[in-house]
């Protein structure tokens, strides 16, 4: 990200967090019925956040630069920043804070050790997998290899769910249930990732290539909302088994940095838990079958 690239991203994040919220929100008084502004004033913003009118404006012209911790907290509660808004705030400002020499591409790892490979292995009974920040799958259990069927058809690789929400919206509505939620998600876990790793050459071209292949990305993109994906519901359609209405879990593996390992589980009893049952007989049968023409191949 080049300089003028990440002082646009700070000037629209900060403006578009300022212009979402009111004065009675915030407890100030909404002096006048027309104001001409969306949200908040820029001057009521650094009254809250106990700063001068000129440093505010600075900042939200997109330097960052020599904001201390104590002022970007101060920042963060004006604008009623959430966790991953915060977050994203003090990725921004890292960025700015360091030379254009020092700023470093970290590419997402997309291998994993076998042993984590071993653990995914040794998870039998529920769907899991090793994602990246860009959203690779990178590797999966025999069940997540399952129930993710419908992503895995396209034979690109590494598998990006993003990416097939976004550039495959016929089969990603068919396969999410809330497919407008997970759209949204999805951009906005993405904008994290590049708060975080501007840096990263392919996470750059993968958001190339979906703002200009789709309108409903270049919309979400521009919203400027990030948020994190470690844990709540996710409602699936699979092809084989029905309707899964899973709870999932994402932790990030301290072992692995840059790695993400998810998991989704039913509660014993439910309609779920016994569909899981069933895509997991599928998922052998189908194992079965890809070993026997592997086998009739190689006798050919």
């Amino acid at each position: 990200m080049s300089t003028t690239d990440l002082r646009t991203e700070i000037k629209d994040f900060l403006s578009s967090r300022r212009a979402r919220i009111t004065p009675e929100q915030t407890g100030l008084p909404a002096y006048g019925g027309n104001r001409r502004v969306k949200g908040l004033r820029r001057e009521e913003v650094a009254l809250l956040a106990g700063v001068s009118v000129d440093y505010y404006v600075r900042m939200e012209r997109g330097n960052l630069a020599g904001a201390s911790d104590s002022v970007l907290d101060a920042l963060a509660g004006a604008l009623q920043l959430d966790e991953a808004e915060r977050d994203h705030l003090f990725a921004l400002a890292r960025q700015s804070q360091s030379s254009s020499s020092a700023r470093r591409q970290r590419t997402a790892p997309t291998t994993v050790r076998p042993a984590i490979q071993q653990v995914l292995d040794a998870i039998s009974d529920a769907p899991a997998w090793v994602r990246n920040g860009r959203h690779d799958i990178i590797a999966m259990n025999q069940l997540a290899r399952a129930l993710y069927a419908p992503v895995l058809a396209d034979p690109r690789r590494p598998a990006n769910t993003t990416r097939f929400i976004y550039l495959q919206p016929s089969a990603a509505e068919e396969f999410f249930v809330d497919y407008d939620q997970i759209a949204k998600d999805a951009a906005a876990m993405l904008r994290l990732e590049a708060g975080r790793n501007p840096h990263d050459k392919a996470l750059i071209a993968l958001i190339g290539e979906m703002s200009t292949q789709s309108e409903l990305f270049r919309k979400r993109w521009a919203s400027q909302d990030v948020r994190f994906h470690r844990s709540g519901r996710k409602r699936l359609r699979h092809p084989a088994v029905g309707q899964l209405d899973l709870d999932f879990e994402g932790m990030e593996l301290p072992s692995e940095p840059g790695l993400h390992l998810n998991i989704y589980t039913a509660a014993a009893g439910t309609p779920t838990a016994d569909a899981l049952k069933l895509l997991a007989s599928w998922a052998a049968s189908q194992e079965q079958l890809d070993t026997e023409h592997v086998s009739v191949r190689e006798s050919r």
